[in-house]
This record gives structure tokens, sequence and C-alpha cells, in this order.
């Protein structure tokens, strides 16, 4: 099996653009294999985990793709995340692939391997001709509730198949102009990047403070005809709503799909008349690479249920009851997941994975399915419609996040002796964080907090407030009330 950089074109037709340079196909794949042939004298090959701790751009794709070029796994940071927060993610790696600049940083992740700069020197080896399916992939991360996060193991026999599908399911092609949008580490980057390319069409990258303009981001949409935004949050574009215009500035888009949270807020709030080109609702857990199903929202959007689709090709979602069996259709079921696409499991975690990941029980003898713990039921036209979490596990700006995480975070605060963390939707249907603590807080205020958070935690975890309390109300068993907490009227 080859990795999908085989289908990369080969002429001179740009692959990537920023705001001060572009990069061809031609170009694109000879840095690539050279990369790939360095990994591989260095060791970096099947079943290794190669850490890519780079700054976004050109740079950042090549590597990720030499990593798979040598048929190995690759692990993504975003480099603008806490140090501490970095060394968590990297646990288990066998090998840092990053820069000069950066090197002295990473100098004390707990890398056993090698440590190779994309930008020196190095002996070269002939990368693998192909890559056996089982080989992992990638590692991603999501929250976890021991206060580490949980890293998701996803094989190569998916992936390459799955980015044809989203090239063809969205109609990518040559003529394709896709914004990357979605941060290196989150695993929706990974369709961003890599579909358009594989369609061979354009990749346009911009800094991150362009994304954090409105008038700057938009700006480039128009200098560079973007046409095509693969993974982009309702949060985004309803942050950019609110600038006048946008409808207009926006009128180029031919696609745009959405990920990572609840499409609902924005249709309601009109948002569907901003975008005059298709749009796409996509679902999916890291646990299933990306995308389990998708559905393209009409232009008479119905705002009352949060609608996401129907499965993608290959995958088979199953709603099932507390005891694996089929619910009728119209009755709410635990969206359970049948694919090649559903991950290994976790590392390191076996209790854990062998819950989560089961033998498929209506699949072929070795299939297996991955139970997501959300809630859906199947409406009469096939389309699913997305009821919440089973669990405590909520979506921020994107990112699935476990308040179990952020309260342990907090516990290792010296004055703080009890957490709590809620979630909280404002006026403007946003979900945040509401941190309820006791301990010895009268001389530690809000500002000191989020400082200690800051350097283990990324922004998306941030609580908005903190509240502080004597005691915490309790259940009966004696269980913490967090819907006491939450109807308490802390916001």
């Amino acid at each position: 099996m080859s990795t999908f950089v085989a289908d990369l074109p080969a002429h001179d037709a740009p692959a990537i653009v920023t705001l001060d340079r572009m990069l061809s196909y031609t170009e694109l794949v000879a840095r690539v294999e050279g990369l790939a042939g360095r990994l591989a004298a260095g060791g970096v090959g099947p079943e290794r985990v190669c850490v890519v701790a780079l700054e976004r751009g050109p740079e950042a794709v090549i590597a990720i793709a030499a990593v798979l070029r040598a048929g190995a796994a690759f692990l993504a940071v975003d480099v603008d995340l806490p140090d501490q927060r970095i060394a968590s993610l990297v646990t288990g790696a066998d090998a840092l692939l990053t820069t000069a600049a950066l090197a002295q940083r990473f100098a004390t992740l707990d890398v056993p391997g090698p440590t190779i700069l994309l930008d020196g020197p190095g002996p070269t080896a002939a990368p693998p001709s192909g890559v056996a399916p089982r080989s992992l992939a990638y590692v991603s991360h999501t929250s976890g509730s021991t206060g580490t996060p949980n890293a998701v193991l996803i094989e190569h026999r998916w992936l390459h198949a799955y980015l044809r599908f989203v090239a063809r399911d969205h109609r990518l092609g040559p003529d394709t102009v896709a914004v990357q949008l979605a941060p290196l580490g989150f695993d929706a980057s990974i369709r961003d990047i890599f579909a358009p390319l594989v369609a061979g069409g354009r990749l346009v990258m911009l800094p991150r403070s362009a994304l954090l303009r409105p008038d700057e981001f938009l700006a480039a949409l128009d200098r560079f005809e973007v046409n095509t935004m693969l993974s982009v949050t309702p949060s985004f574009l309803t942050f950019l709503a609110r600038h006048d215009g946008v409808a207009r500035r926006l009128r180029g888009l031919r696609l745009v799909g959405t990920t990572g949270e609840s499409m609902r807020p924005f249709l309601a709030s009109g948002g569907r008349h901003l975008i005059s080109g298709r749009l796409v609702n996509q679902y999916g857990p890291t646990e299933g690479t990306m995308t389990a199903t998708r559905f393209e929202v009409p232009v008479a959007a119905d705002t009352t249920a949060d609608l996401i689709g129907t499965p993608i090709d290959g995958v088979a979602v199953r709603l099932l009851d507390n005891d694996l069996r089929p619910v009728p259709d119209g009755s709410p079921g635990e969206v359970c997941i049948a694919s090649a696409g559903v991950a290994r499991g976790y590392a390191g975690r076996p209790a854990l994975t062998a819950e989560r990941f089961m033998p498929d029980p209506f699949g072929a003898p070795g299939t297996r399915l991955y139970r997501t713990g959300d809630l859906a039921r199947r409406r009469p036209d096939g389309n699913l419609e997305y009821l919440g979490r089973a669990d405590r596990q909520i979506k921020i700006r994107g990112y699935r996040v476990d308040p179990a995480e952020v309260e342990g975070v907090l516990l290792t605060h010296p004055a703080v002796t009890g957490a709590a963390v809620t979630a909280v939707t404002d006026e403007q249907a946003r979900t945040y964080l509401v941190a309820h603590l006791t301990g010895e807080l009268a001389e530690v205020g809000d500002a000191a907090l989020r400082g200690y958070l800051a350097q283990k935690l990324p922004p998306h975890m941030m609580p908005r407030r903190f509240a502080r309390l004597t005691r915490f109300p309790t259940t009966r068993t004696g269980k913490i009330d967090r819907r006491a907490l939450t109807a308490g009227g802390v916001r």
C-alpha cells in the first residue's frame, strides 16, 4: 500500500501559497521525498512515532507528509501551546522533527530517539516503497478525565481512502483554492491540508494573526481567490458574521465545511444566508478518523434540530442502547461507528480501549466499532439528529473538552482544595467553562489562576469565570451536585 503522497501531482502548478511565497507541486514532492530519506536514515519508519514541532506553514506540511512517506506515524503539536502541555502530548514518541531555532526550546522533551532538524544536514536512505495498511499513521489527542490527554492511534489503511473520499464528495479539483484553518495538532488539520493537495488544488496558508483579524482574513480570501473552507467551526463563522459586508466578502466561497461543534447557534442567528455556496456540516470523533457523517445544509435551513446527516462511504453508524441493541428509528441511541477508520485504540490505556472499542456484533468477523458517547436519533428521511453527549465531554470552539481534565490541573494549585468545572451557554449560544473552587483563595485572584492554568492548558480549556465557595453542594450519595452548581446562577 502506498501513502497518499504518491497521488500528489508532479507539475509546476502552485501547491501551497502564503503571504510571501509559493511552493509548486514539483518542489513539494521533491522536498517530501528528500526529508523522507533523511527520516529513514534516522530510523524513523513503521510503528515509530515522530513528533512534528514546527511553526504553521509549508514546512509543517512537508514534514507531516515526509513522516508518512517514510512509513512512520506523525504527532503534530501546536508550538503555541504551553511547554508543559506539549510535554504531556509527546509521551511515548520515538523521534523529534523540528528546526534549529526551536530545538533548544524542545530539548527537554521526553523523546528518547533522534532529533532531526528540518533545516539541518543529515544522511539519507531510501524510504520504503510502500507501507503496511495496519501500520500506525498518526497520533492525535482528546481530552482525558484523568488530567492527561488520551492519545488516539490511527492507522494508514483508512487515511488514504478518506482523503480521496473528501476530495470526491466535496467536488475538489485543480480549480480548488482552500484556506487552511484548523491548527496543527487538531486532526481536522489533516483534512484541511491534504484533501485539497490530493485533488491537485491550491492550499492557502495564512499566519495565525490573520485568523484573529477579520478584515485581514477576509482581504486574504479576496487576494488569493479562496473558494473552499474544509474545516471551519461555526463559532468562527459567527465571529466573522459580526462584521459589515461579510456576506459580500464570502461570496466567492463555493464550499464551506464545518466541524467540531453544533451548527444550530449559527443557523438560528440567520447565518445560512451569509454562505452563498454549499454548506456542509461534518460530524465525527478523532477515534473514527475525522468524519463519520455529513449533512448538506439547505438554503432554507432547519434551525430546530442539530442535523449531522448520513454516513460517508465505507462507514456504518449504528444507534444502540446500553446493551448494544439497535434502537428503533426515531428513538435516541448511542452513536457507534464501524469502519476501517476506527482507531487502534488509546496509547497506554488498555482498559479504556476495551471499554470504547469492541467487536462489531453486526459486522464481518474481525471488524470493530467505536462507542462515541454521543446520542442521536434517525429521522424518517434517514438523516441523523445529534442529541448531545451521554457523558460530560463538551465541545468548545471546535475542541472536545473533558471538564475533569481542567479540574485535575486546578487541584494541583496549592491554594485549591476542591474543584468542579461546569459548562454554561451565554446569550450568544457560546459554550464556556466556569470553575467552582474551594480553598484558601482570598489572596488568589482570577488573573493568578489563569496564569497558573496557562502554563499547562491550551486557551480553549481556560475557564471564563471562577466561583469561590465555602463548600460544594452534594447529592444524596455524597457526590458534588453539578446541576445545583449550574442552577445556582453562576455565570
